[in-house]
């Protein structure tokens, strides 16, 4: 009698803990469901985190690696998370990195006529902010693809930049040693980056704009089917001219702390970045053609990129690897995105 008693209590027991796993796998396929793209980049980078501590250990078990990501990644990071908007927004920009030199010429210049490093500063970033708004007017108000349009502006910035330097470079040290230098670039701590916070700060700030504010539904609404947005009251030229307006801003800052850094000013300023940044925001899983795409994606996106460049060297593989793994990156990432797009029509 007292075994059909335990075995009563042991099935009731049981009973019990299937109910109730019943009621959480449903929850739990909902967090997956809505969480995938953010669970599935987070794997990715553990596992290519783990395929080159095996192969490098040295290299990656030590701080010093560690400490030369948050040094670098910044520069281009600063770019591809304000451009997971536009991209989300169905468009794109491939101008940023003539921003960049631009902003930072204008940065230069005002240092050089007035001596403020504050006034230097605003005037760079107002410079980024009103080519990047330039942007989207033209790609509005002309119908012109962005893709195109930014090409072109890219070419003309660029252009713009060394004709009024003449190709010649200009030196930062000056600089070295003031607050901004040590807030945009110093070691916080005696170890951390500033620019590494600053990243973080920006990636807060585009997380904000796109889940915490009425801007952010409109850039998804827009991506995803810009008619049925219009129609809604969604005001999709604005919409688009902000996003751009928000890559240029983005683009003079990163300008300033990848010249800071090194403490020169190079009229190249910007070149390399381009299949990084591009590279970063498709890896993070934002689609191509609009209206899916997360800042957390892009963020684990840009150390993904970060790990790839400097896990090729360390594993005894040549530099040539690089872009060859960053093409590949995009393809299969817009690739991705096509196929899946088939399917849901």
């Amino acid at each position: 009698m007292p075994n059909h008693a335990a075995e009563g209590v042991e099935m009731t027991s049981t009973a019990s803990q299937a109910r109730v796993q019943a009621r959480h796998l449903p929850a739990l396929a909902r967090f997956a469901r809505t969480y995938g793209l953010q669970i599935g980049i987070i794997c990715v980078l553990l596992a290519i985190w783990g395929l080159f501590t095996i192969g490098a250990p040295k290299t990656f078990l030590s701080s010093e690696i560690y400490a030369a990501y948050m040094s670098t990644i910044p520069f281009f990071a600063v770019m591809a998370l304000p451009l997971t908007m536009v991209v989300i927004a169905g468009e794109m920009d491939l101008s940023f990195p003539s921003i960049m030199a631009m902003g930072m010429l204008v940065f230069v210049r005002v240092f050089e006529t007035t001596g403020s490093v504050l006034l230097s500063f605003i005037l760079c970033l107002a410079a980024g902010f009103a080519i990047g708004l330039l942007n989207g007017v033209i790609v509005v108000r002309t119908g012109i693809p962005s893709l195109v349009a930014t090409i072109g502006t890219q070419f003309f910035w660029r252009g713009a930049v060394l004709v009024i330097t003449g190709g010649r470079p200009a030196s930062l040290v000056p600089i070295k040693g003031t607050l901004l230098y040590n807030a945009l670039v110093g070691r916080w701590g005696g170890y951390v980056p500033a620019q590494m916070i600053w990243t973080v700060v920006v990636a807060i700030l585009v997380w904000v704009l796109l889940n915490r504010h009425q801007f952010g539904a409109h850039v998804y609404l827009v991506g995803d089917n810009e008619d049925s947005a219009r129609l809604m009251g969604v005001n999709a030229d604005r919409t688009k001219i902000m996003v751009f307006a928000v890559v240029g801003l983005a683009a003079a800052f990163a300008g300033v702390l990848a010249s800071l850094e090194v403490n020169y000013f190079w009229v190249t300023l910007g070149e390399g970045y381009m299949l990084r940044t591009l590279a970063a925001v498709f890896l993070g899983g934002t689609s191509v053609f609009g209206g899916t795409g997360t800042v957390l994606g892009t963020f684990v996106g840009c150390f993904i990129i970060g790990a790839i460049e400097a896990g090729i060297v360390a594993v005894g593989l040549t530099g040539f690897w690089t872009q060859l793994l960053y093409g590949l990156i995009i393809i299969l990432s817009v690739s991705m995105h096509a196929m899946v797009r088939r399917k849901l029509e």
